[in-house]
């Protein structure tokens, strides 16, 4: 690599970097000039004008929580009704942007012209009922029925504060279909009655359950029926369509359940959070895929046109889970981004069509996974619930479910740090792999005793076009003297799948979410010694003293083995160290557990290196290169071959 094309490099490094803060800059300061127009509308209580500017600001920044909420705060107080669902304020913001979305805020006036059979529940008194164990706490609101929030009592957020999936009335979660004098419902936005008394309702023994009717006449109603088992993650979740004949439309063989919801940041590290944040489905009877992980586009959607098992909106340690007991006929899922919100990570939305039989009582059985990626936890549920967890594919994949996992849960067992685990795991690991390994050092060993004489044919083939002799010269001083260079190629190669496996197995690790060792208050995420006054692209705003030994060892490592042919060639040795480099840069932000594998396992290998050095007798591998150049060298039909090739280009071979 010549400096032209380091130089190459680096500027259009600089143009991309230049042009993604000026492109951000540019549409946050479009953005705040229309929310200081609304907010000023706003406070001299001018709420139409100030509703339209909010929905506009929605034009640079979709998704953008505190508008959406500014918007709906509007809407209830302009009589609208209750206020608009999330959903609907950002359709009328693409609207407004431009794009094929033109629907516009739903007015929820309480009157049976607008929701026929289901007029008068319409309007109601908002009111909440808890249903927990000793695991998670929901909220359910007599609004829509839905979950309004779930809390997961075993964990924190990374700032110690109570772990709550989602909240509030962003999340929408409900049926939408058609009367049958064609009026379009949402229960969403409906009231439901609670059957029963009870406000809170605690499982400790036996199964506890709470039920919600929305009423469309006398004995007439759906009912959701949550029901939560002890120790559980999770809830049972049974539909029940009463004599809903002449209410829902007569020609509907399907209904939609619409699912929409804002994935707070739970952890400290935003960026490897994001990362794992992704959408996952099961089809019926068949794989589990998702919306790809680090996504790249604002908006990402996938069309289920197949039956479906379950639909899955994922955090990198934690999911909620929609799965259907029987099937769910097809669907549609949408991942977009919140870049402008701290608070938030994506917004996900899915709608899946529910099997319906309009002319009798219809059952759906569903269930609500509120809780960890944690595989053994999610291996009991079924339904190949634990491929929520991405392992990696294929090899990788198996050495993690069926060798890293198992190992790793078993010295969890007697040994309560993870630091230390981890140590004893690369330990483990680095003991299993030596015997292959131990070729590969021996061969680097033997190749360090020859350099004085490699450099001396470097020095006899100065010009770059006698590459050809020098190189055949080399490759006969190695044969002479018993060294396969390549030799330790296949062993180093067997060694990356497991290199791959823990870059996948400790970022999504929840084992060792906020577990501290040394330094790192919590090996899940990065390991901070210092804080940086601004951002350095890629790099972050931070520096992690695990990534800088990771690097550090990485160079010792390589300089020990710098001595392999071709290695000393200037734009390898460049290439060779800059490697690492370019590693830090990009693992600053990752799991500090992974940096500090990393460096354990450098460490090892430089031991390995300098233990299996010792095993070298440089006298007798000199010795037996001179009794070998004494006989004639039998060549390969390989050698046989590159030898003629030159011929033919006019390059003899250098004599023996």
């Amino acid at each position: 690599m010549d400096r032209n094309t380091i130089t190459g490099l680096i500027l259009i490094f600089a143009v991309f970097i230049g042009f993604s803060i000026y492109n951000g800059s540019r549409m946050n300061k479009s953005y705040n000039s229309v929310i200081e127009v609304a907010d000023s509308l706003y406070n001299a209580g001018d709420l139409e004008n100030a509703r339209a500017e909010y929905i506009n600001a929605l034009r640079f920044k979709p998704n953008q929580p505190e508008a959406i909420a500014r918007v709906n705060e509007i809407n209830s107080a302009l009589g609208f009704g209750p206020a608009a669902s999330s959903n609907d304020t950002v359709n009328a913001a693409q609207g407004a942007a431009g794009s094929q979305v033109t629907q516009v805020p739903v007015q929820a006036v309480a009157d049976s012209g607008r929701f026929g059979a289901f007029g008068a529940s319409a309007s109601g008194k908002d009111e909440f009922i808890t249903l927990e164990n000793n695991k998670i706490k929901l909220k359910i609101s007599t609004r829509g029925g839905r979950v309004f929030s779930a809390e997961v009592k075993d964990y924190t957020t990374h700032d110690s504060l109570p772990l709550i999936l989602f909240s509030g009335d962003s999340t929408v979660f409900g049926f939408n279909f058609y009367t049958a004098d064609n009026k379009a419902i949402q229960t969403n936005d409906l009231y439901f009655t609670p059957v029963g008394g009870e406000t809170h309702v605690t499982v400790t023994d036996a199964a506890g359950s709470v039920a919600l009717r929305l009423l469309a006449g006398k004995d007439k109603y759906i009912e959701f029926k949550y029901t939560l088992e002890p120790d559980r993650y999770m809830v049972d979740f049974d539909v029940a369509f009463k004599s809903m004949e002449g209410i829902i439309a007569p020609n509907l063989s399907s209904i939609t359940l619409d699912w929409r919801m804002y994935l707070p940041q739970q952890e400290k590290g935003r960026q490897n959070e994001e990362y794992y944040t992704t959408i996952k489905y099961k089809f019926f009877q068949d794989d589990v895929e998702s919306i790809r992980l680090r996504q790249s586009k604002d908006v990402e959607k996938a069309d289920l046109p197949t039956k479906l098992s379950w639909v899955a909106f994922q955090d990198q340690f934690f999911s909620s889970v929609l799965v259907s007991k029987d099937h769910f006929l097809n669907g549609t899922v949408v991942s977009t981004k919140t870049p402008a919100s701290e608070k938030y990570i994506r917004y996900y939305t899915a709608e899946v069509g529910v099997p319906f039989n309009p002319g009798t009582d219809n059952n759906v059985g569903m269930k609500l996974y509120y809780g960890p990626n944690h595989i053994s936890t999610l291996k009991k549920e079924g339904l190949e619930l634990d491929k929520l967890i991405f392992l990696g594919r294929n090899i990788i994949g198996w050495i993690n479910r069926f060798v890293i996992i198992p190992v790793f849960n078993w010295l969890e067992k007697y040994i309560g740090s993870y630091g230390l685990i981890i140590l004893i795991l690369t330990i483990l690991i680095k003991i299993i792999l030596f015997p292959l390994t131990f070729k590969s050092y021996q061969s680097t060993a033997k190749m360090q005793v020859l350099k004085p004489l490699v450099d001396e044919i470097g020095k006899k083939f100065p010009k770059q076009e006698d590459a050809m002799k020098k190189q055949q010269a080399t490759m006969d001083l190695y044969k002479r003297a018993g060294i396969n260079p390549m030799g330790g190629c296949l062993p180093m190669l067997l060694q990356m799948p497991i290199l791959f496996a823990m870059f996948r197995f400790f970022p999504v690790s929840i084992e060792l979410r906020q577990e501290a060792f040394l330094w790192a208050t919590d090996l899940s995420t990065y390991d901070s010694i210092l804080n940086l006054p601004f951002k350095i692209p890629i790099y972050g705003d931070h520096v992690s003293l695990f990534t800088l030994l990771m690097t550090a060892s990485t160079l010792l490592t390589m300089k020990m083995t710098s001595s392999s042919p071709g290695q000393d060639q200037p734009g390898m040795k460049m290439m060779m160290y800059m490697m690492p480099v370019m590693f830090m840069f990009m693992l600053n932000n990752f799991s500090a557990g992974l940096t500090y594998y990393y460096f354990l396992a450098n460490v090892l290998t430089y031991l390995q290196n300098i233990i299996s050095k010792r095993f070298i007798d440089e006298k007798k591998v000199l010795a037996t290169l001179e009794e070998n150049r004494k006989k004639p060298l039998k060549k390969s039909k390989w050698q046989q071959r590159l030898e003629e090739a030159a011929k033919q280009r006019g390059i003899q071979p250098p004599r023996n």
